[in-house]
């Protein structure tokens, strides 16, 4: 019989599980990054580190957490940015924000796997 406390250790054991898979597979990479928001808002941003789901960027431009935006990085693996269809803004810390990726397509999220899986093998 599954009982509350059992509920309980399962979840734990998600959260922390999905914790260390989600930093497993950030990899720590410097490039630009273009932004673009309502409004005509936009700039420009250092990636810090990027995993499928999303990224973190560095930049002196004021970002709204819950902000709606599109990137452009500029990854080393290729000459043209990969473009990232909706982000949301998830926080904010002294110049750096964490991102989520919302909307970005198959092709580009199968690139920053194979660009994380490669660099991990190094």
């Amino acid at each position: 019989m599954v009982t509350p406390r059992h509920i309980k250790s399962a979840l734990r054991s998600s959260a922390v599980a999905s914790d260390r898979e989600r930093r497993g597979r950030r990899l720590a990479l410097s490039c630009r990054v273009f932004f673009f928001g309502q409004d005509d808002f936009e700039g420009e941003a250092v990636l810090v580190d990027v995993s499928t789901g999303g990224c973190q960027i560095a930049t002196s431009e004021t970002i709204a957490v819950g902000a709606l935006l599109k990137l452009s990085i500029f990854l080393p693996d290729h000459n043209w940015p990969m473009r990232v269809d909706e982000v949301v803004v998830r926080w904010a810390k002294e110049g750096r924000y964490g991102l989520e990726f919302t909307s970005i397509r198959l092709a580009q999220r199968e690139r920053l796997r194979a660009l994380i899986m490669n660099s991990k093998g190094e």
